[in-house]
């Protein structure tokens, strides 16, 4: 399997979008396509064993567009080739908007007296002539407007109508018209018509059309700020050591391994651990961490974050489009060209929107000629309802939104996968919580510590000792937090006893057998189960987990020697994120592997009231899926790799950025500083979004469906007003402006503070 990006070019609107969508989809071999019509890209999954990116690429241009792969260059590279692509076409477009809007200015001059019936002294009449207009018109319509001519030839070629066929048949209708009057015009006057021309008002639309055309492209290209803002935090050169010596090197050339020097105030290049010296770092415009971290030896670096203070060096460990930076990027921009599930129903009205227009047009022209007898009326109606229609701003209501929304997820430190989770996040009513690395700090430590043979000849720092043994074999947290107080209590971590048959009881514990006895480290329920007898310390553990603490059990060959205590600090943002999704509307539920009663005194501290504890990993996915049948859409939010299974079953998976790569990759939404105030700006964000998305749509639609019955002539039986074409023009291309401009609305978004 393999999946490209194709930069596209021809597309003029989003029916364009759609036969291309077609065209891919039936090359055998791809396995899924979509193009965003927004981002002028196509995202294209298929088997390499079946097809080619070049059978693709074919397959577009025998529907009459051009599709180019996405070169594979830097971050900087790839956005200055694009950019310099955008102002190339937005300069050709704009020499083409001021001769055409000259043009249409000298002809509707021009064309004054004779529309509205008045006699002006000394006015340049010879502006009006047919054949002046027609000389005037000609190269407007074949040169400023021959992308619409073109795009309507391609479209018949291959059996499909287009934006362009609409504009090329209105457009040309009306030019048409007018050469047979200037021509013939006593064929006209034979049957008692005025032989008037059209020729300003084809310019003029003409005109209106590549100013929209020009004003959308130039509000499309603000769509990508919020990605070219991330782009601009990385660094553009490295200090780096080589040959024993420092020298500056553009960021690309830096390699994995490579020792980078960093001063204070400077921005750290790519990705690494520091090796040498020590600082704070800022990382807020990557994590959105307010306050600085501290970095020392051994500790991550993330690339495009400033140094504050202290001067040291780092070994590179991801650099390119590795680091996190990019990796943030690609992220972001594969959510922005990703479909969201509202976009489906716009989608479906483009494929038939053109063909059915276009039925309504000829259906116009046939009645009013045959009502009246009148072909003027009948030409201006049938131009009106074919310029008027636009399904450029239904095509642009959703992705232009979702790129903007996305966008701005990132700036917030929230990364969001794909649309559809974007949609989804709106419609929550339940939020399910993991406790440990999520409403905790996630770093728990060892508050208590009890033997039931007390400390006769060191036998706590013993039994500690063989605990250290076992636990260090385990990546749960808990047992880290038991071998750094062996540490602390002078027990050497490489002087520990070796373990043999080591084995993770998933929710219970861990054993392994040390100088030949076996060691059992766990839960109260695991040590019932395996029938050891705990009732020595019972009133401590009580005591202690009614302090929301966590207990575990240390067993030596079958009995009970030692007992535990655990506690991991809530982190500061919990309860008034808590409370915040609370008075959204949201049900908050506390989801844990803990007992239920160290659980239910963390839920009480942030004001949980709902609590599933002592759930084992393959059991959260099952609590997930009892509470959506209930109904509810359910989002979960973890860090863990035994969050996966949970956050993939969930409606919206909301991964903690400070947590495992597993947990990442199964869910939809990722925090990346770890604040759960995340959680509250992302369901924000989410329902700005869609309401932005929604207001979009009805304009679009609403423009269409009470635009081309007006054009089409229904207000003229009853207040005699008929449409001008060339307003007609100027709606349709303000339409889509109008949309995009709306979209960009939400750059203005900030998540709102909830007491």
């Amino acid at each position: 399997m393999a999946a490209t990006t194709l930069r596209l070019k021809g597309m003029s609107c989003a029916s364009c979008a759609s036969s291309i969508e077609t065209a891919v989809r039936q090359v055998a071999g791809v396995n899924s396509a979509q193009v965003n019509f927004a981002t002028e890209q196509a995202s294209v999954d298929y088997d390499q064993h079946r097809t080619t990116l070049e059978k693709i690429q074919g397959a577009i241009a025998a529907a009459g567009y051009e599709a180019i792969a996405v070169e594979d260059l830097s971050m900087g590279e790839a956005d200055a080739q694009e950019q310099a692509a955008r102002r190339a076409d937005q300069r050709a477009l704009l020499v083409k908007v001021t001769v055409s809007g000259f043009i249409s200015l000298l002809l509707v001059v021009g064309s004054i007296p004779a529309m509205t019936g008045m006699t002006i002294p000394g006015w340049p009449m010879f502006l009006h002539h047919p054949w002046f207009q027609l000389v005037l018109a000609t190269p407007i319509l074949f040169w400023c407007g021959q992308s619409f001519f073109v795009g309507a030839w391609q479209a018949l070629g291959h059996h499909s109508a287009t934006m362009n066929t609409l504009v090329a048949l209105g457009t040309g209708s009306a030019y048409l018209y007018s050469i047979f009057v200037t021509l013939f015009p006593n064929v006209l006057i034979a049957q008692g018509l005025t032989p008037e021309v059209y020729y300003e008002a084809a310019v003029v639309i003409i005109a209106l059309l590549l100013l929209g055309r020009y004003l959308e492209n130039r509000a499309r290209g603000q769509t990508s700020d919020a990605i070219r803002q991330l782009m601009g935090l990385q660094a553009q050169t490295a200090r780096v050591v080589r040959h024993d010596e420092e020298v500056d090197l553009p960021i690309q050339a830096v390699l994995v391994g490579d020792i980078v020097i960093v001063r204070p105030g400077e921005k750290i290049p790519v990705d690494g651990e520091v090796v040498v010296g020590a600082s704070a770092v800022d990382e807020s415009m990557v994590t959105g961490e307010p306050m600085p971290v501290k970095k020392g030896v051994g500790a991550e670096v993330i690339g495009a974050t400033i140094n504050k203070t202290g001067s040291f060096r780092f070994k590179a460990s991801r650099v390119g489009k590795d680091t996190l930076l990019a990796q943030i990027v690609q992220l972001v921009k594969d959510a922005q060209g990703s479909k969201a599930p509202i976009q489906q129903l716009a989608d479906r009205v483009t494929g038939w929107f053109v063909p059915v227009v276009i039925a309504i047009a000829i259906s116009t022209f046939l009645l009013w000629f045959n009502l009246t007898g009148n072909i003027t009326l009948a030409l201006l109606t049938t131009v009106g309802v074919l310029i008027i229609a636009c399904p450029c701003a239904l095509g642009l209501a959703t992705p232009t939104s979702i790129m903007v929304g996305t966008g701005k997820g990132a700036e917030n430190g929230i990364l969001i996968k794909a649309a559809d989770s974007l949609e989804r996040a709106h419609k929550l009513q339940t939020i399910v919580l993991d406790k440990t690395g999520t409403l905790t700090q996630g770093k728990p430590v060892v508050t208590h510590y009890l033997t039931v043979r007390g400390t006769a000849k060191h036998n706590e720092i013993n039994l500690l000792e063989l605990a250290a043994a076992v636990e260090r074999y385990s990546e749960h947290p808990l047992a880290a937090a038991v071998v750094q107080y062996a540490e602390s209590q002078g027990v050497a971590k490489n002087r520990l006893p070796a373990v043999q048959d080591f084995e993770a009881v998933t929710g219970r514990g861990v054993q392994g057998s040390v100088n030949g006895r076996l060691a059992q480290i766990g839960t109260e329920g695991w040590m019932q189960s395996l029938g050891i007898e705990t009732t020595a310390l019972q009133s401590h553990r009580q005591a202690w987990e009614a302090q929301a603490q966590t207990t575990a059990w240390i067993a030596v060959d079958g009995k009970a020697e030692g007992l535990v205590g655990i506690a991991d600090a809530l982190k500061q943002s919990s309860a008034r994120a808590v409370r915040a999704l609370q008075k959204m509307g949201l049900e908050v539920v506390m989801l844990t592997g803990d007992n239920q009663q160290t659980a239910e005194a963390i839920a009480a501290e942030v004001g949980i009231r709902r609590v599933f504890a002592e759930v084992r990993p393959d059991q959260k996915a099952d609590q997930i899926r009892q509470l959506q049948s209930a109904g509810k859409q359910v989002a979960m939010v973890g860090d863990g790799i035994n969050d996966a299974p949970a956050l993939a079953q969930a409606d919206v998976g909301i991964a903690i950025g400070t947590g495992t790569d597993v947990a990442i990759a199964a869910s939809d939404i990722t925090l990346i500083s770890g604040d759960l105030q995340g959680i509250v700006t992302a369901i924000q964000l989410s329902r700005a979004t869609l309401a932005n998305i929604r207001q979009n749509l009805f304009f679009a639609f609403i423009y269409n469906i009470a635009g081309i019955p007006i054009a089409a002539g229904i207000l003229y039986p009853l207040f005699g007003w008929l449409l001008n074409p060339m307003i007609a023009g100027a709606a349709m291309a303000f339409s889509s402006v109008s949309v995009v401009t709306n979209a960009l609305r939400l750059r203005n978004f900030q998540p709102r503070q909830i007491p």
